[in-house]
């Protein structure tokens, strides 16, 4: 399979500018040459005319299978959320349930021009199903915990998922273990998950850090150390960590991890509804520490819209440092593809590049959004909406097309949300 895209503007991250009037030639699943006017044959050619290219985006934290509770229980401290409304109806949920609100989640995702999501939640194995369905690429973190005495039982279920999934449907599926956080994790379990990271898992750990002030002021009791230098003193930085939320980052721990494979995941829209607070994006960039940007789950944004998350993500900091200046687009679109690409263990993806990975997404300029065409990096992150994606390619391969996804029956997929959800409420 190759697709010519001609005479279209693109996003160059690495030049930090738009290119006009380009050809882009994909071959299977790469991105073979970029040039203009090229002479080549392919089996599809895309009129570029009035689009615009940009790498697919990378949602590098969220939860899939919890679209379920979306609008369900809101306005509520993170703890209070998570103990007395959203576990009990989660224990409720079965493989199947999870699936389809999975299939549900990552079509929000396309449509925001999402083409890679790093998930954590459990039943994993049919999550990656509903990603092998879509055509999208995923990581696959099992969120583990052991206060529940089942510790031994999810290690094993992870063994399995990683068996089973790890490099499937052509390397876009990768698993990755994800102990869900310090305060839901005894110390031992995460010194074994450290350790099996660094010799069976391929030295990659998701979880969630320092999201709220609770969580330090408990940690700095328990174990006199903030989270990640409790963490860190297990073992676990030894590792790649994906650092979801890092809403209270101390300097001192800044400093910690600078040098280290770490990379926080910016979560504006999660973090401002449960009002965990300002992760300090500034500050963290300015000390060249890699982030990435995620949604989180629908019960905490509510939804999975991308292009909604870099627009928080590029406003935000503005206010809360009082700096007009501060995290200008450019920043959050590197968040949102290279840098999330980086943090997720995929080196060839994320810029449109010869020899990456065609994870591609397509704007239509013609729309409110774009007019007047101004400056195109300023519009992808204060103006442009997630109406105005028109395609999506992943490996190569269109799943949105003329704004349909095309290997889903998007109707279909709402239905059985509903009457599921139904179900799950009775049980």
């Amino acid at each position: 399979m190759s697709l010519l895209i001609k005479n279209i503007s693109y996003l160059d991250i690495e030049q930090e500018k738009i290119i006009d009037r380009a050809d882009v030639f994909i071959e299977e699943n790469k991105i073979k040459k970029i040039g203009r006017d090229l002479e080549v044959q392919a089996d599809e050619v895309f009129d570029g005319k009035d689009k615009l290219l940009t790498p697919g985006f990378v949602n590098a934290h969220t939860h899939l299978g919890m679209s379920y509770f979306r609008n369900y229980a809101d306005d509520l401290a993170l703890m209070d959320w998570l103990e007395n409304e959203i576990w009990p109806i989660e224990a409720k949920l079965n493989a199947e349930d999870i699936y389809w609100s999975s299939l549900l989640s990552i079509i929000e995702n396309i449509r925001s021009g999402v083409t890679s999501f790093c998930d954590m939640y459990y039943e994993m194995d049919r999550v990656g199903d509903a990603a092998i369905k879509a055509g999208i690429r995923g990581v696959l973190t099992r969120g583990m915990t052991d206060v529940d005495g089942k510790g031994e039982e999810k290690l094993k279920e992870f063994d399995d998922l990683y068996k089973n999934y790890q490099n499937k449907a052509n390397g876009r599926i990768r698993v990755v273990p994800a102990p869900h956080a310090i305060y839901t994790c005894s110390t031992d379990f995460l010194k074994e998950i450290s350790k099996r990271s660094l010799e069976r898992y391929d030295s990659l750990i998701h979880i969630h850090l320092s999201e709220t002030l609770t969580e330090v002021e408990n940690s700095k009791k328990e174990y006199g150390m903030t989270p990640i230098e409790y963490v860190n003193s297990l073992g676990l930085l030894d590792s790649q960590i994906i650092a979801a939320h890092c809403v209270h980052i101390t300097d001192e721990e800044i400093e910690l991890v600078k040098d280290k494979k770490f990379f926080p995941v910016y979560n504006p829209s999660s973090n401002l509804k449960l009002a965990s607070g300002f992760t300090p994006v500034d500050k963290l960039l300015k000390n060249n520490i890699t982030m990435a940007l995620g949604t989180d789950g629908d019960s905490s944004n509510n939804n999975q819209d991308f292009v909604e998350e870099m627009h928080i993500g590029g406003i935000v900091n503005k206010a809360v440092t009082m700096n007009e200046k501060a995290v200008p687009a450019i920043e959050i679109l590197k968040m949102a593809t290279v840098n999330g690409a980086r943090a997720l263990g995929f080196e060839n993806l994320g810029l449109i590049k010869e020899g990456y990975l065609a994870d591609l997404t397509i704007f239509d300029l013609d729309s409110n959004s774009f007019t007047p065409r101004n400056n195109l990096i300023s519009a992808l992150v204060y103006s442009a909406n997630s109406s105005d994606v028109e395609a999506v390619i992943c490996d190569g391969d269109f799943i949105m097309k003329n704004r349909e996804i095309v290997k889903l029956d998007e109707k279909k997929v709402r239905q059985v949300v509903n009457e599921r959800w139904e179900d799950i409420k009775r049980r």
